[in-house]
């Protein structure tokens, strides 16, 4: 399954690192614009200076792992679509550049599924995604929230938990399953 990933995914750090994580074991293809990455990088500002730095390094990091991820937008693509919010529609055309599945997004409100699915795509939500993945493949997804764990300590010095930090990612459901 292809899947075009919003920046509201790929920042924040732990979502990330989850979804790219059961991507890397082969559980589905990501895919992303420049301008997805683009907006990543500048919402990391919002950390401070040293965010936008951190994210580009991040997102050099990524481009390298996923070397196929990253599409254009066909030329005046973009033209014919509508979305609720104008400065999504990038993300909707990139979607339908590269003939993906779906777009993995937490914005619901901007990407009705009646739209999507006039172009043959469907919206999914991080958590309910993943969770779908570990229906299928448990040991993977398993074994990537773990890594993510055993990062998310070795980085804060915090004795994290499974659940208490997925729920802090917006994955409660998936830190349930992987917290049990």
């Amino acid at each position: 399954m292809r899947v075009l990933i919003d920046a509201c995914v790929l920042y924040p750090t732990v979502m990330r690192e989850v979804v790219l994580g059961v991507a890397g074991q082969g559980l589905f293809e990501p895919r992303w614009s420049p301008r997805i990455l683009e907006e990543w990088a500048r919402a990391a500002r919002k950390i401070g200076p040293e965010g936008e730095t951190i994210a580009r390094g991040e997102i050099a990091s990524i481009q390298a792992r996923f070397p196929r991820a990253e599409v254009k937008i066909p030329q005046g693509v973009e033209a014919r679509l509508w979305l609720p919010d104008p400065n999504d529609i990038h993300v909707l055309a990139a979607a339908v550049g590269c003939s993906a599945d779906a777009i993995m997004t937490v914005n619901a409100k901007d990407f009705p599924r009646n739209e999507l699915a006039d172009e043959g795509l469907e919206r999914v939500d991080p958590d309910g995604f993943l969770i779908g993945l570990a229906m299928n493949a448990p040991d993977a997804v398993q074994s990537v929230g773990e890594a993510v764990l055993a990062e998310a300590r070795r980085l804060s010095g915090e004795p994290w938990e499974m659940r208490k930090l997925m729920r802090k990612a917006r994955l409660p459901r998936l830190g349930k399953l992987l917290g049990s």
